[in-house]
């Protein structure tokens, strides 16, 4: 592993994982990665729950990774891959959690309505999510509170020179000068907004 994506969900995640293959830094792992492969990938983020990770099974493929279940293993995944590149995407604290109450809070606390083939995965998601500090529950004030934390934890653990503070909005010159690569000649990739979100989860694209 070379690049990996300590920020949570509906940080811009998605698109940095379209940057990053891009950059030729792929296959990037995502949570949509478990969700296509869940016969593969669910047993593997459970084993990492019960305190017994195989990421060389979980990345065997991939050469970078963002979003959850990744960015709720910072801490172990810097002793495993201590020369990795760490980037920690972030937005507006407030903004955050009303995205990602209306998202993917939303998809967890109703996973019993979900396909029965989909809720061994959700039921996985939500045990990542909550390792991450968001416990089902928790008003909008607590989802702030816990995206603050979240942030913090990730800048006192992981050394500055191999982290990132990155908003996508800022485009490829920060994500590329970090990585030492030129900056593309194409757009920065903008997707995954909350339709977008519930297309995927649903498999309508």
């Amino acid at each position: 592993m070379h690049i990996i994506g300590a920020g949570v969900g509906r940080t811009g995640t998605y698109s940095l994982k379209l940057a990053l293959n891009e950059l030729g830094l792929g296959p990037c792992h995502h949570m949509e990665e478990v969700l296509l492969n869940m016969d593969v990938q669910v047993p593997l983020w459970n084993s990492a729950l019960r305190g017994e990770p195989d990421w060389t099974a979980i990345y065997t493929r991939y050469n970078s990774a963002v979003d959850w279940p990744t960015a709720g293993y910072f801490r172990e995944l810097h002793q495993a891959y201590p020369k990795a590149k760490f980037i920690l995407t972030h937005r507006d604290p407030d903004s955050w959690a009303r995205s990602f109450g209306s998202t993917i809070y939303t998809l967890l606390a109703n996973q019993n309505e979900a396909p029965e083939s989909m809720r061994e995965w959700l039921s996985m998601a939500q045990r990542v999510v909550e390792k991450s500090g968001f416990a089902q529950g928790l008003d909008h004030q607590g989802l702030v509170d816990g995206f603050i934390a979240h942030n913090d934890a990730v800048k006192a653990a992981i050394p500055a020179k191999q982290l990132l503070l990155f908003e996508v909005k800022q485009g490829w010159q920060p994500l590329c000068d970090f990585l030492n690569l030129p900056v593309p000649d194409t757009p920065f990739p903008r997707t995954n907004d909350r339709e977008e979100f519930w297309d995927r989860v649903s498999g309508k694209s």
